[in-house]
Formats: structure tokens, sequence, C-alpha cells
């Protein structure tokens, strides 16, 4: 299997400007991340970015980096322009790892996209792991995702899904045992000419209404499969609160 990971990485943010070149113990924050990637195994690690800054520090630091246009609405958007320009074939696998994800798993990266190799059937992979506690399953911050037997997506949503009517008649104070909630995991592969088919599909109502993006590939028939890890995952970045705690595992 050969696959190749792009890294979005967006200057501008409301919450966090700069992100992408936030200092982890020496090096910034994307180059943190094309450092985990490389260790992926995949055959090309690019940063796709839309600023210059961004471009000449991953460079700086022996990655491969593309300027692409500042009117992306998405990272996907920004992911599916470097594709196109690379020139990939159809049937390549093209994994999108967040730029925020200091501490991604090298492992689950080559999993998600050994899991889109294995599924011909799917139009993208991406991957979950099990939700433990109730306040989890009750944060609308937590994406979940509902499968199916064969491992595919029926459904993503901030809601508690799927719902245990009578465990949660009273709220949810508890998971049931038995009860299969999962955690999804903000990491996307795809093969090329999806990639590049997927950002002309229009968005749907759902997508809209849960700012979930992957809904508008269920919405129009394309199917998701989904690799489920046991571990999980260690935090992203979203603010300076989190950028500080990231900081202390890299000492």
């Amino acid at each position: 299997m050969t696959f190749s990971v792009i890294i979005p990485a967006r200057y501008a943010s409301s919450r966090f400007p700069g992100k992408p070149l936030a200092d982890i113990a020496g090096k910034p924050m994307v180059v943190r991340v094309a450092e985990r990637a490389r260790k992926s195994g995949a055959a090309e690690v690019l940063i796709a970015t839309d600023h210059a800054a961004i471009a000449d520090a991953a460079e700086r630091h022996g990655f491969a980096a593309m300027m692409t246009r500042k009117s992306h609405a998405s990272g996907t958007d920004r992911i599916a322009e470097a594709a196109a320009r690379r020139r990939y074939a159809a049937g390549h696998i093209v994994v999108n790892v967040q730029g925020d994800e200091p501490l991604i798993e090298p492992a689950l990266i080559r999993q998600v996209a050994a899991n889109l190799a294995r599924h011909r059937a799917a139009h993208m992979a991406t991957a979950c792991h099990p939700i433990r506690s109730a306040a989890e399953l009750a944060n609308p911050n937590v994406v979940k995702v509902v499968l199916d037997r064969d491992g595919y997506a029926l459904y993503f949503s901030r809601a508690a899904i799927p719902y245990a009517r009578d465990a949660f008649a009273r709220g949810i104070s508890r998971i049931p045992p038995g009860l299969p909630v999962y955690r999804h995991l903000g990491i996307y592969a795809y093969r090329a000419a999806f990639l590049r088919a997927f950002t002309r599909l229009k968005p749907v109502a759902i997508e809209r209404l849960e700012a979930l993006e992957q809904l508008r590939a269920l919405a129009h028939g394309h199917r998701i499969a989904v690799t489920v890890t046991r571990r999980a995952p260690h935090p992203g970045v979203d603010t300076q609160a989190d950028l500080r705690r990231v900081r202390k595992l890299f000492v």
C-alpha cells in the first residue's frame, strides 16, 4: 500500500491566529505533526498552506510545502487543491492529518489508509474510539459515530447516538453495558478521484446544522469505512491552554 499525507495549515484562526507556527520544544507545531506523519510510512508528507511563513518553516525542517488559495472554506478543499496539483493517480490514497495534532499516533495514520485500501466499496475512511464516560457521550463538542456490522459509518452526530431510550430516560448519567458508543477522530483518508469529486458535491442541510462536513458524503450515498482504535488519542491543540498541556509532554 502506498499513500500520501497532506496536512492543511491555515494561518488565520479566530481563536488562535498563527497556530501552525506555535513553538513546541523548539519546532513549529505543524512540523511536529509532519514528523509524526513521516513515521507512518507515507510515501510523501506535504504541508498545504495559505501563508508563506508556514511554508518557509516546513521547508527549513525538511518537509515539502505548497502554497494554496486563501479562500478555501475547509481543510478538505485545501488538500483537494494540493492533491490535484500533485496529479495523483485516481486510486492513490491521500490522508488528511490535521495540523493541530502534534501527538497523533503514526500507526493510526497508517491504519486509516490501510482500512480504505481494504474496503474497495468505501470512498473515504476515518477512525473512532470507544466512549467510556457519560459526560463525554453527552458533550455536543464530542462527535459521535454509529457503525454498521461491516464497519461502515451509518451517521455522525454531536448528539448522544445511539440513544438508549430506557437507560437515558432520566438523563445520561451512565453508559449501559453493551451500548456501542464511539467518538469520531478527525482524520480522513480518500482516494484521489473521490477527493476531487467530494469538493463538487452539493452541501446538505444535515452537514450545515451539525457542522460536520463528512455528512455530505453520507447524504450523497458514499460509504465511509471506520477504523476502531482502543486507545484514546492524545489531545489536539485548539487553544493556548491546550498548547501549554502539549508542551509539557515534549519536555
